[in-house]
């Protein structure tokens, strides 16, 4: 028993028997310092954010920072996961179609995740603190969605075009051809 082999060499290193931090930090958390205190700065200020927002009531901070991490991980994420997976089997071969779907998607899906109370009309405090009303919100995210979801067609019927004219004279892909395009 005792140290795994590949954190036994981090820690002895070739100096002797000196520890390697770095090494015994990427073994055990997986990635670098640098990760690891951006990380925690952006879970401070997400807190910060949180009580700043809530007005110090630190119980609902709690069940909101508790609340929203288990509603992604045990709604939103197998119905994502679910979603993407019924779409690239609907796909067949033709999977390298999905991140024209993936793309719109997720966009307007964060769209709708940070405009939620305002799209669904249930913001109480943002008319008398604005003076603007919440009714145009649902228009404009629908109205952005199909843009993004025109927008991503665009690109799958440029993209098809461009390949189908270089087929049509003959050309190779690079990759055939030995990595260089020849002169």
């Amino acid at each position: 028993m005792g140290v795994p082999a590949d954190v036994r060499g981090a820690v002895s290193g070739k100096a002797g028997n000196r520890v390697n931090p770095r090494a015994v930090l990427r073994r055990w958390y997986g990635e670098g310092p640098l990760h690891l205190l951006l990380l925690a700065a952006t879970f401070a200020l997400a807190g910060w954010a949180g009580v700043r927002l809530l007005a110090g009531d630190t119980f609902a901070v709690a069940v909101w920072f508790i609340g929203s991490a288990l509603l992604h991980d045990l709604v939103l994420l197998p119905l994502y996961a679910s979603a993407d997976l019924v779409v690239r089997r609907s796909l067949g071969p033709r999977s390298g179609l999905v991140n024209h779907i993936r793309v719109p998607a997720f966009l307007s899906g964060l769209l709708l995740l940070m405009w939620f109370p305002l799209i669904t009309r249930h913001a109480v405090r943002y008319e008398p603190y604005s003076g603007l009303s919440p009714d145009v919100f649902l228009g404009n995210w629908l109205l952005i969605t199909a843009v993004l979801c025109a927008g991503s067609a665009l690109v799958l019927v440029v993209r098809t075009v461009r390949s189908r004219r270089g087929e049509g004279r003959g050309a190779q892909p690079t990759a055939v051809r030995g990595g260089r395009p020849r002169r």
